[in-house]
Parts: C-alpha cells; sequence; structure tokens
C-alpha cells in the first residue's frame, strides 16, 4: 500500500505566511491547499489548489477538519479548528511559528476561553502584537522540521 504524500492545508483567510508557505512546499514538492472564503490569488502551479467555500462561519474549518490527516499540516491560528485537526493526527502550526500538538492544544483553548470571557465582562480588550521577522523566521522554521518529520517515514519505505 502506498502512504499518501504529505499535503499542508491553509486556513488562509488571514494568514501571513501563505507566501512562506508557498516557498516551502515547491522545494518540497507538497501539495497545498488554500481555503478561504473568498477569492484569494494564489500562484499558478499544479501543487497549490484554491478552495474557495460559501461564505458562513466555520465554513473554512469545517473543509479543513474533515480532510485534516495524520500526513497533513494545518497552518492556522484559530484554536477551535486546531482542536479539531490535532486528534486526527495533524500537525498544526500557529503563523508565528508554534506548534499545537496534544500538549499545547489543552492549554491553547484554556487560554482562549480566558481571554474571550475577560473581554466579554469588559476586563480587558483584545490586543494583538504585530507580525514580525521573528515569528515569520520561526514558522519557517517549524514548517521545515514538521515536512521532514512527515517525510522521514516514506524515505525510510523507499529506501529499504
Amino acid at each position: 500500500m502506498t502512504e499518501r504524500a504529505v499535503r499542508i492545508l491553509v486556513d488562509a483567510d488571514a494568514c501571513p505566511v501563505k507566501d512562506e508557505i508557498y516557498r516551502v512546499a515547491g522545494r518540497y514538492g507538497l501539495q497545498v491547499f488554500v481555503v478561504s472564503n473568498g477569492w484569494l490569488n494564489v500562484p499558478q502551479t499544479p501543487l497549490i489548489q484554491r478552495i474557495v467555500v460559501e461564505a458562513g462561519p466555520d465554513v473554512a474549518d469545517d473543509w479543513i477538519a474533515e480532510q485534516a490527516t495524520d500526513r497533513d499540516i494545518v497552518v492556522t491560528a484559530d484554536v477551535p479548528l486546531a482542536a479539531r485537526c490535532v486528534p486526527k493526527g495533524a500537525r498544526v502550526i500557529r503563523p508565528d511559528g508554534r506548534v499545537f500538538d496534544e500538549d499545547a492544544i489543552g492549554e491553547a483553548k484554556a487560554m482562549r476561553d480566558l481571554m474571550t470571557s475577560l473581554r466579554e465582562t469588559g476586563v480587558m480588550t483584545t490586543y494583538n502584537a504585530s507580525f514580525s521577522k521573528k515569528d515569520r523566521s520561526a514558522f519557517l522554521s517549524a514548517l521545515d522540521t514538521q515536512v521532514v518529520k512527515l517525510k522521514r517515514p516514506a524515505m525510510r519505505t523507499v529506501g529499504g
């Protein structure tokens, strides 16, 4: 039985690292699915497929969660989407390079719930730090690491 190729599924609407994903995917020959609620410009290559889902809350997330497997890398900052993909074995990376895994997802969900509660009660307002070169670099490193980890078993079976 042939092992399915590694893919990258991108929660693309607000993703600041799409160009980096395209570069890494091209280097490794990986299929990329750019999922959004609206039309986005993507490079014209057979490796990159644009998936436009109907408008609505969580429609793009639903598509990604349904597709995600243990051979996929999901790029998202969305904690609930990550929580749906991690149990399926998908590698989930935030655009700032942090990896959601079984250990980190519980903490991320708790922090998200706490921050939501604090905003709802007016105790705190939302503050999002600007996306930095350091974040971009951390993302590239994390993506490369996850690609290598996922491709390694496939290389062993080919090489003997």
